[in-house]
C-alpha cells in the first residue's frame, strides 16, 4: 500500500516499511517507544536484506501486541520471552531447510 508523507511541505508517496517507520512521531511517550521499536526492526531489516521492511514491522508489531496482551493477562515476561526465542530459532530452522538457491528470474515463483 502506498502512503503520502508530508515531507518539508511537499507529498512524497511511498510505499516501503523503513520510510514509512522512520516518518511516524507520537505525541504519546508509550506509544512513541512501541514506535520507535518498529522504527528499528524495520532498519535491521532493510540493512541485513534490503527488503520486507512492511511484513517485518507488521510482524513485529503482532509480537508486541499479543505479548503485551499475555503479559497483563498475567503471563510471566520472562517466560514468553524465552518461548518468543525458542519459536524464533525453530523458525530460523525451518526455513534454512526449505531455502534454495536463485540462479535466475525462473527460479522465482
Amino acid at each position: 500500500r502506498n502512503v503520502v508523507l508530508d515531507e518539508y511541505g511537499s507529498p512524497k508517496v511511498v510505499n516501503d516499511g523503513v520510510t514509512i517507520a522512520r516518518a511516524i512521531e507520537l505525541p504519546d511517550a508509550m506509544e512513541n517507544a512501541g514506535a520507535a521499536l518498529i522504527r528499528e526492526v524495520a532498519s535491521k531489516t532493510n540493512d541485513s536484506a534490503g527488503d520486507g521492511t512492511t511484513t517485518a514491522s507488521v510482524l513485529a508489531r503482532e509480537i508486541i501486541k499479543l505479548g503485551l496482551l499475555s503479559v497483563t493477562s498475567g503471563a510471566n515476561p520472562v517466560s514468553l520471552k524465552k518461548g518468543i526465542d525458542r519459536t524464533v530459532v525453530g523458525l530460523i530452522e525451518e526455513l534454512e531447510k526449505r531455502a534454495r538457491p536463485v540462479k535466475g528470474r525462473d527460479d522465482i515463483r
